[in-house]
C-alpha cells in the first residue's frame, strides 16, 4: 500500500528528496520581517519564530506597518510555511489561577499574532503541573486550551503540543501525556503535534537503531495518530537515553548521533513535514553559519542510505571542534 500522505491525509506518491522541508528557528532580532533574510542566508524552506519577546509575558500589538513589512519580506524570499514558539513564561498547567490565567491571556495574544502573520502553527510545550500530579496538569491544559480556542473560533492557525524532554514537573515526555490531553479538549482537530527529536530520545524514546525508531513511531502511532505530526523539531542530544535533560547538539555531534536523522528523513511517511533545527547558533572555525552547516548536514541524510551501524552510539556527545 502507498504511503499516507500526512499532510492531506490522502494517498500519494512519496515526495522527491528535493521537496524534503528543512529549516530552523531563527532570530527576529531587528523587526519580525527580518527572519526572512536570516532564512535565506540559512538555506532554509521553512522557519520557526517568536513573534513577541520570549521573556515577557506582554507585547504591544502588531501594526499594520509591521504585518505589511513582514509579508513583503516572506514573498520575496519565497518562503510560504512558517511556525511560531510560545514565550518561555506560559505554563498552561499551573496549578495557581495568578500564573494560569496569564498564561492564557498569553497564548491567546500569541495565536492572535500568529493569525495575522498567516502562520500555520503555534508549538508550545504543554506545561509543568509543579507538584499537582500530571493528571490534574493535565485536565488544567485542556481547560485552558478550551478557553483559549473559545476566544479564538475561526482562527486557521494549529495549536502544536511538543513533545518535551521530561525536566522537572513537565507533561509532554510520554506519548499518553499529549494523547491525554487531545482527548479532553472539545476541539481536538486544532491541535496538532510538533516531535522533537532530542526531546522524545532524553524522554527515553529509541531513535537511533531501525528496530527502536521502528517501535518509537509504531508507539506514537497507536497512542496519538502519525497523522498529527505537522512538523518535527531536528536536534541531537548533548545527554544520553532517557536522561530527561534538554541539552540541544548539533546534528551528528551528540549521543543521537547521524543515523537517527536517517531514520526519520528517509522515512516516506513524513516525506514534505517540515523539520526545524533548534542546534546552537554561531559561526564554526572558519566562519561558516552554523545553521547552514547543520541543515546541509540533513540534506547529505536524504539520500535513503542506511546507517553504517546497527549499534546505538555511546551514550556520550562527540567533540563540536
Amino acid at each position: 500500500m502507498p504511503p499516507r500522505c500526512l499532510m492531506n491525509k490522502k494517498r500519494c506518491n512519496p515526495l522527491p528528496a528535493t521537496q524534503r522541508r528543512f529549516g530552523a528557528h531563527v532570530s527576529v532580532s531587528g523587526g519580525l520581517h527580518t527572519a526572512f533574510e536570516r532564512a535565506v542566508a540559512a538555506g532554509c524552506d521553512v522557519i520557526q519564530v517568536f513573534v513577541k519577546n520570549q521573556r515577557q509575558w506582554r507585547a504591544r500589538p502588531l501594526g499594520e506597518v509591521e504585518i505589511e513589512a513582514w509579508q513583503q519580506a516572506r514573498r520575496q524570499a519565497g518562503i510560504e510555511t512558517v511556525f511560531a514558539h510560545d514565550t518561555y513564561l506560559i505554563n498552561l498547567a499551573a496549578p495557581g489561577d495568578t500564573i494560569w490565567r496569564q498564561s492564557i491571556t498569553a497564548f491567546h495574544d500569541e495565536l492572535l499574532r500568529c493569525e495575522q502573520l498567516g502562520i500555520v502553527g503555534l508549538v508550545a510545550h504543554p506545561g509543568a503541573h509543579m507538584g499537582a500530579g500530571e493528571a490534574a496538569g493535565i485536565r488544567r491544559i485542556a481547560k485552558a486550551l478550551d478557553l483559549v480556542h473559545k476566544q479564538t473560533e475561526g482562527f486557521r492557525v494549529k495549536t502544536l503540543l511538543e513533545i518535551t524532554a521530561g525536566q522537572g514537573t513537565s507533561i509532554g515526555h510520554r506519548f499518553e501525556h499529549i494523547a491525554a490531553i487531545i482527548d479532553l479538549v472539545q476541539h481536538p482537530e486544532r491541535i496538532g503535534v510538533c516531535f522533537d527529536t532530542c526531546h522524545a530520545f532524553a524522554a527515553g524514546y529509541e531513535l537511533r537503531t531501525a528496530e527502536g525508531y521502528a517501535q518509537t513511531m509504531e508507539t506514537f502511532a497507536r497512542v496519538i495518530g502519525l497523522e498529527r505530526i505537522r512538523c518535527f523539531h531536528i536536534n541531537d542530544s548533548l545527554k544520553p537515553l532517557g536522561s530527561r535533560v534538554d541539552r540541544h547538539a548539533a546534528i551528528g555531534k551528540g549521543c543521537l548521533g547521524r543515523a537517527a536523522f536517517r531514520h526519520i528523513i528517509n522515512d516516506s511517511r513524513f516525506f514534505g513535514l517540515p523539520m526545524l533545527i533548534e542546534t546552537p547558533k554561531g559561526v564554526d572555525e572558519r566562519g561558516r553559519d552554523l545553521d547552514r552547516l547543520n541543515i546541509s548536514t540533513l540534506r547529505r541524510l536524504v539520500a535513503g542510505k542506511k546507517p553504517t551501524s546497527r549499534k546505538p552510539p555511546a551514550d556520550r556527545p562527540r567533540r563540536l571542534d
